[in-house]
This record gives C-alpha cells, structure tokens and sequence, in this order.
C-alpha cells in the first residue's frame, strides 16, 4: 500500500530510536518504538481509490464521520451564503485528503488559530487551518482543512491556478482533524450526520 511522504519522516524516525533503544537502553523500550512505528505506517496509509461518480457529484474529501450537513454553523465561514458538510477523522482513519470535485483552484490561504479538539462546534471558528477554494464550472467550492488537538500541522499541496480532477490527492493532516466544504445554496447534500464517509468515494452532496 502506499505511504504518504509526509509520514516517512515520522516511520523512519521512531524505527532509527527503536533499533538504537534496543541495544543501547533496553528491550522492551525498542520494542514500544518499533509499535509507535508501525503506528505511524498505519496512519500514514494512502489507499488507493476507484473515483466513479459524474461531474457534478461532490465527493466526500476524507474518510471520518459527517458532524454538520446543511446550515453553516460558527461564525468563520467564507463570506456569502453557503451550505456547509463538516467531517471530523480521528486517528484510525486515513488522513490523506482528495478534492472534493474537479475544477481549477482559485486561492489557496493559510489561516493561524488554536488547537482545539476538532469534534466541537467553536474549532471552525478558532482552530488554524488551511482553504482552498475551487472554480467548477462557475461554482464555486471551499474546502477547509482544519487542525484538531493532535494535529498539529497541515500538508496542503493544492497550488493556485492548478487544474484537478475528482479524488486526487491534494493533502494530509497529522493524527486526528477535521474537514469543512462549503457549498452553494443550489447543491443538493445527500450526507447525513453521523454517516461514516470515504474519500473520493461517498457522494456527500450533487451541484445544481
């Protein structure tokens, strides 16, 4: 299976200070790091995925739990009128992220915050995170990625005036965070709170 590169830094470290504890501190200290290391192989993980929607389907961009379909909640959402999906991953679930829909990307901006728990409604408002805001025909898409109290960094590899397609890749966020996707009014959500997601695979949401 493939690794993101962000997490080889992290699987390859905690191996080094396993095989070092091992015979120079102790056994069962190697042993603990050899697990946080495939711990970090795990989470790291970046499954491959079929992408076999229409154009106009709006797919999920990460694996987790659907916390909000419908009404924008908070206060820091993107200026206009919206409808808004929020999906919260925790750690045992894939953290790689995939574009939502295809289209080019307009801005990509980066926004200091706190780290708050990325489950509680006040974490869109004040956590850091990164946007990106994506052109589809017209329509306009923004897709936040949001720390959480474990995530501590976000990978966003999405570059202005790129062109993408559905599913791709563009992103990861480290040990546990949240996702928002901001919709026009004219989108039509099909997810459901509480409904377990797929990235680049659970249409959570069809454009007019």
């Amino acid at each position: 299976m493939r690794i993101d590169p962000a997490g080889w830094p992290f699987i390859g470290g905690a191996l080094v200070l396993a095989i070092v504890a091992a015979f120079a501190v102790n056994t069962l200290l190697g042993i603990a790091l050899l697990v946080l290391s495939g711990f970090f192989l795990f989470f790291f993980r970046d499954p491959d995925r079929v992408i076999t929607q229409g154009e106009e389907a709006v797919l999920s961009p990460a694996d987790g739990r659907v916390m909000v379909a419908g009404a924008p909640i908070g206060q820091a959402f993107p200026a206009g009128e919206w409808k808004q999906i929020s999906i919260f991953l925790s750690p045992t679930d894939v953290h790689v992220n995939r574009m939502p829909i295809g289209g080019t990307v307009t801005k990509v901006e980066y926004h200091p915050g706190r780290f708050l728990p990325a489950y509680k409604a006040e974490a869109g408002d004040l956590n850091e995170y990164t946007e990106v805001r994506l052109n589809h025909g017209g329509q306009t898409i923004v897709v936040r990625q949001i720390v959480g109290i474990l995530a501590r960094r976000i990978v966003c590899r999405a570059r202005e005036g790129e062109v993408v397609k559905a599913g791709d890749r563009f992103g990861v966020m480290k040990f546990g965070s949240r996702m928002d996707v901001f919709l026009p009014l004219t989108a039509t959500i099909t997810a459901k709170v509480d409904e377990k997601v797929i990235a680049g695979v659970t249409v959570i949401a069809t454009l007019a």
